[in-house]
């Protein structure tokens, strides 16, 4: 892989419950457990950046390739949900779940188009393989 971006960001403190920045400061905040982890539910967690991230690139990764195939991706959107649980050996594991809008497309367009955007998206690459993610189109 050749980079074209690369990102910056330092996580200080007591790790989840503790500070993240990016290098520039458009990120700049503070990390908190979730209450079902028993904290405060303050701050936000990993989880919840990482839902925002893949939501963000898989729409983007979506509009790119609708854009290839001349559909219409007006009003479409990406939504996130990105679960943590415990492993069998007692480790942790992620599980993601897409559901993806295109009001503006058929339904077997629209799949296809979420199919394509899977094969696209980075956030997709990266988990390919190590994590279940699910994708789903919205019905109207």
């Amino acid at each position: 892989m050749t980079p074209i971006y690369t990102a910056e960001a330092l996580a200080t403190g007591d790790g989840r419950n503790g500070h993240a920045r990016t290098s520039d400061g458009k990120v700049d905040l503070d990390l908190d457990m979730p209450k079902e982890l028993g904290g405060s539910g303050v701050g936000t967690n990993p989880e919840q950046l990482f839902a925002a991230g893949y939501a963000a690139c898989f729409h983007s990764a979506l509009r790119l390739v609708a854009g290839q195939a001349g559909a219409d991706v007006t009003d479409s959107s990406v939504g996130a949900r990105v679960s943590l649980g415990s492993t069998d050996s007692g480790g942790f594991q992620l599980a993601v779940e897409l559901e993806v809008t295109l009001p503006a497309v058929a339904e077997d367009a629209a799949h296809q188009l979420v199919n394509m955007a899977h094969e696209v998206c980075p956030y997709s690459n990266a988990t390919r393989g190590n994590i279940e993610v699910n994708l789903t189109v919205a019905e109207d």
